[in-house]
């Protein structure tokens, strides 16, 4: 009774053991490899037998030309005397001369079952040795019939080929046997450790399902699919860690960034409510709450964009269009808005400038970069010009947009790129940080690249963006 709390954990993993893909491969790859091993050993032992049987049989005949030569040459006489002499030599060879009655004459077998005799040929049968009439050995004879009727019997013992055939059929099983014991052990093996890294991946994932998204797969490093799975597993793994650590961002920099804004446009109402005199002042508010209320619609209008670009909708707006054409649309469209800020607007076009995306979010993005330039190029009104450079680049088109603002430090540019990030020194311009994210959300779109560059000074922001090749059709 002490030992049953042991027995269940025992048999339930025999029984995990035995469900597993790796225990039924290795079964059956060892009944594969047995029936092989079955079968070689089992055309040895018959090659062997077959091989015994022959050397036997020619042995017999060699014999029987030979005696028959000396009964050509002496006679009857010359025949009993060679056989006399050689049944009494030593070893497994049989002789025997009879009369046509079946009367012995001479040689070293002394019976043989009734009727034998009569039919002259080749024959396995049992046979007594000379002195004896128990019929308990077995040999295989050669009967030859003589002038005369006289009967001539040359034979060889099977006992040692009987002998052999036993220890070949002993080593046939015990190495069947071995074969078998090998194979089990061997499947046993390589079934429990292929079974203990799953049941490290499935606590692993057991305890990534209950909070702890930091947890991986191990990878035993030996590069088999069980490490390509687990590798795969620790990308997508990672993959999510990042989705969620950005939507907890996410979720603090709304709460962080989109409070202002609903407190002001909360004080405006209660405001208007409590201490508006008269219906200007009441439109005044209302316009205030409406002007607060487009901010926050545009914020959550970019999110929405965001959150469309990250998944796969957006690929089926895409088509063929010139990028320059777009660069210089956008430059016309801020050409004004920098006059305004006492800056000059520069597009430079170059090359063929075909690529398969979105005409709407690349001109989305160009607009994004050129707003950014305008509004942080016009804090430096010494150096005013934004430049804006479409050129094509091997299988590539670049879109650079530089200005002479403070430009952001080098540590900074991989994180400005996250939602609702902002720099110290600009928390106290309009914006909620999130232009430089939905460009790199349709960048990624389109299988590109963001980079920030320092244009000393200033912002260099370089697009990448994979060209439809010269000469190609859309």
């Amino acid at each position: 009774m002490p030992s049953e709390p042991h027995a269940v954990p025992i048999r339930a993993k025999l029984s995990n053991l035995f469900r597993t893909t790796a225990f039924k491969l290795s079964f059956a790859y060892l009944l594969i490899f047995t029936t092989f091993a079955f079968l070689a050993l089992g055309y040895v032992a018959w090659n062997a037998n077959r091989v015994l049987d022959d050397q036997m049989v020619s042995t017999i005949e060699a014999e029987i030309n030979g005696l028959s030569e000396q009964y050509k040459t002496g006679g009857l006489r010359r025949l009993i005397s060679v056989v006399e002499r050689r049944a009494g030599e030593p070893g497994a060879s049989l002789y025997l001369v009879t009369t046509a009655a079946g009367e012995h004459v001479v040689g070293n077998v002394g019976a043989l079952p009734a009727g034998v005799l009569a039919d002259p040929g080749q024959i396995e049968a049992a046979y007594a040795r000379s002195g004896s009439h128990n019929l308990d050995h077995r040999a295989i004879m050669r009967i030859f019939t003589l002038p005369g009727g006289f009967r001539l019997v040359v034979g060889r013992d099977v006992e040692e080929r009987d002998r052999l055939r036993s220890i070949i059929g002993r080593t046939f099983g015990t190495s069947l046997l071995f074969v078998i014991l090998l194979g089990v052990v061997g499947g046993w093996f390589v079934a429990s450790r292929v079974l203990k890294r799953v049941d490290d991946m499935t606590e692993t994932a057991r305890r990534i399902r209950a909070g702890d998204l930091d947890g991986r797969l191990a990878v035993a490093g030996n590069g088999d699919e069980l490490d390509r799975l687990a590798q795969n597993l620790n990308e997508m793994l990672e993959r999510i860690g990042e989705l969620m650590r950005g939507l907890r961002e996410v979720s603090d920099n709304i709460a962080h960034d989109l409070k202002t804004p609903l407190t002001r446009l909360r004080n405006r109402a209660d405001a208007a409510v409590r201490s508006a005199e008269g219906p200007e002042a009441l439109r005044l508010a209302l316009e205030g709450v409406i002007e607060e209320s487009d901010g926050l619609i545009r914020v959550f209008n970019a999110l929405l964009t965001i959150a469309r670009l990250e998944g796969v909708a957006a690929r089926d707006i895409m088509a063929e269009f010139d990028v320059g054409a777009t660069a210089r649309e956008v430059g016309e469209l801020y050409e004004a808005v920098a006059a305004d800020e006492g800056l000059s607007l520069e597009i430079v076009t170059a090359g063929d400038l075909r690529l398969i995306g979105s005409r709407e979010l690349i001109g989305q993005a160009l607009a994004n970069l050129v707003d950014n330039a305008v509004k942080y190029g016009a804090l430096n009104r010494q150096a005013g010009t934004i430049r804006v450079l479409a050129e094509r680049v091997g299988g590539t088109i670049r879109l650079t947009v530089a200005d002479h603002g403070p430009g952001i430090p080098e540590d900074a540019r991989g994180r400005v790129l996250d939602r609702f990030v902002r720099l110290e020194d600009s928390r106290s311009r309009p914006g909620f940080g999130l232009g430089l994210s939905l460009v790199a959300a349709i960048v990624r779109l389109h299988q590109g690249a963001l980079t920030l560059a320092d244009n000393a000074p200033g912002l260099a922001v370089v697009v990448t963006l994979p060209a439809v090749a010269v000469g190609e059709p859309a």
